[in-house]
């Protein structure tokens, strides 16, 4: 597969909960930063993604390819537009942000940009650039829920 394929496949498996299909396009040591507070791996980011589709069942997180970039095609822009209902228990203790009941609100993030790097055939980081109520901060603060100081 290139670049775009991985990447597209990646989003598919995320987007339908096939967590064994995503870690299989995931580095061991693939790095996240932005979608959370703190630079995490793949596993973390697994799990975290998992919590959030347990408790947003109608879970969209709306992404898209937007192009590859880089001389060996290794870099895929990626967007996505998180939305869903919070109809079950939301659990970012992994990240120090405890457990929250539903609330059975909803909320709508904003259009959100990340950076997927590729090496060998898997995907070897993953940088969402900052926006303003977007990632798992911007779902919390729409949800009314107070974050716990670190």
């Amino acid at each position: 597969m290139n670049p775009r394929q991985i990447v597209q496949a990646l989003l598919d498996s995320v987007q339908r909960g096939d967590f064994e299909k995503a870690r299989f396009l995931v580095s061991n040591d693939c790095q996240f930063s932005g979608p959370v507070p703190e630079l995490i791996r793949r596993e973390a980011w697994m799990g975290i993604n998992r919590n959030l589709q347990k408790a947003f069942p109608n879970l969209d997180y709306h992404f898209h390819v937007d192009r590859v970039d880089g001389l060996d095609g290794g870099t895929v822009k990626i967007s996505a537009e998180l939305k869903g209902t919070h109809n079950g228990v939301l659990d970012l203790s992994p990240l120090g942000l405890g457990v929250t009941p539903a609330t059975h609100k909803s909320f709508a993030t904003p259009h959100e940009h990340a950076r997927v790097t590729i090496k060998g055939d898997k995907v070897a980081s993953w940088v969402a650039e900052p926006i303003e109520g977007g990632r798992v901060m911007g779902i919390l603060d729409q949800l009314g829920v107070t974050v716990p100081t670190m």
